[in-house]
């Protein structure tokens, strides 16, 4: 998820439940000629290994073999995996050829040789996440196609790319079905996991490997004390104890900012202002949306300076709830079912 899935992110939807994760998209052009850019992620990551975490897939976007072996090289020492990115809908990734761009029958040989490439030069397994192909029927002999050049395993996010709206309709699961029969390398299903009833749903239906979740975490990371086969890309697939499957608990959006904030603390440097700002305010919008305060309370998150203002504001509204000015009523899980996905970063991105 571009600019979303930083560090402190991570690893809070790891404290929750999610058993690895992805990276933001990295575009390897920027690896190999922003000193910057490099230094900020390989400190993103060195941390994180330091840490002795769960899991953590680099992912990489771009169109060039050498590029992209190149630039993942830089990387590998500190992760788990590295992916390349197929799936992603933005008008930048269209602009530049790459992402869910390069999946048209013309580029397959492009991606073959990335993938191929990528296979014999890291000292990690590398994979692909693809969306669907056109026409649709083509995305099983694309995907046997990058198995045969060495993917470790096939992400299906199962929509087709638009540039404007990355959601039109339901993702289509019988193709990740399809993927599961004609594969031997794990598959993982993304798509139609909007809270956490889906996540049984989708497994049983699909018979993946293994699920992906995105955007759905941007509003509730929420996994803890739940099962953990729910993730930012598994490669296990357990079963999920009906007792906990339709539960109806819904997380306190200002517990998840705290327990989020908290986790930037300890890791400075590590997750820009924006992003953070973003986090909290998708926490709070997506289970307080219609209140009263919400509006008030989003223009003062946009004024804020720094992590420590972004938390006395977190704590404010803390303090008029409980004086009772206020409440945030939050949605029970089954409302969160049927509303549209707004963001563009594939959660992991």
């Amino acid at each position: 998820m571009v600019n979303q899935s930083d560090l402190p992110f991570r690893l809070l939807v790891e404290q929750y439940g999610a058993t690895s994760t992805y990276t933001q998209m990295l575009l390897p052009e920027k690896l190999l000629n922003d000193q910057e850019y490099l230094e900020f992620h390989l400190r993103d990551l060195q941390t994180f290994a330091k840490l002795k975490t769960r899991p953590v897939v680099v992912q990489l976007g771009g169109n060039d073999p050498d590029l992209v072996v190149q630039a993942g090289r830089k990387m590998q020492q500190w992760c788990d995996g590295i992916d390349l990115n197929l799936g992603c809908p933005q008008e930048a990734a269209r602009d530049a050829h790459y992402g869910a761009y390069l999946l048209g029958q013309r580029d397959w040989p492009l991606v073959e040789q990335i993938v191929s490439s990528m296979a014999t030069s890291f000292t990690v397994p590398c994979s692909a996440k693809i969306r669907l192909c056109q026409p649709v029927g083509k995305t099983s002999e694309f995907s046997q196609r990058l198995e045969a050049q060495g993917a470790s395993w096939i992400t299906l996010h199962a929509r087709t790319v638009s540039a404007r709206r990355r959601r039109q309709g339901a993702a289509d699961l019988s193709i990740v079905q399809e993927l599961k029969s004609s594969l031997r390398v794990p598959v993982i299903s993304n798509g139609n996991v909007r809270a956490f009833p889906d996540l049984q749903v989708n497994l049983d239906y699909t018979g993946a490997d293994g699920l992906m979740v995105g955007e759905a975490l941007l509003d509730n990371p929420w996994y803890e004390s739940r099962p953990t086969t729910c993730l930012l890309g598994d490669s296990t697939r357990e079963s999920i104890p009906q007792d906990t499957l339709f539960s109806d608990i819904v997380p306190d959006p200002m517990q998840i900012s705290l327990d989020y904030l908290k986790l930037c603390s300890q890791f400075p440097g590590t997750a820009p202002l924006r992003t953070v700002q973003a986090h909290v305010r998708h926490f709070v919008e997506a289970q307080c949306d219609r209140e009263p305060w919400v509006s008030q309370f989003r223009a003062a998150l946009s004024m804020t300076k720094d992590i420590s203002e972004v938390e006395g504001l977190v704590r404010s509204r803390i303090a008029d709830r409980e004086e009772g000015l206020g409440r945030c009523d939050t949605k029970n899980q089954f409302d969160m079912l049927d509303e549209e996905e707004d963001l563009g970063i594939e959660f992991l991105h």
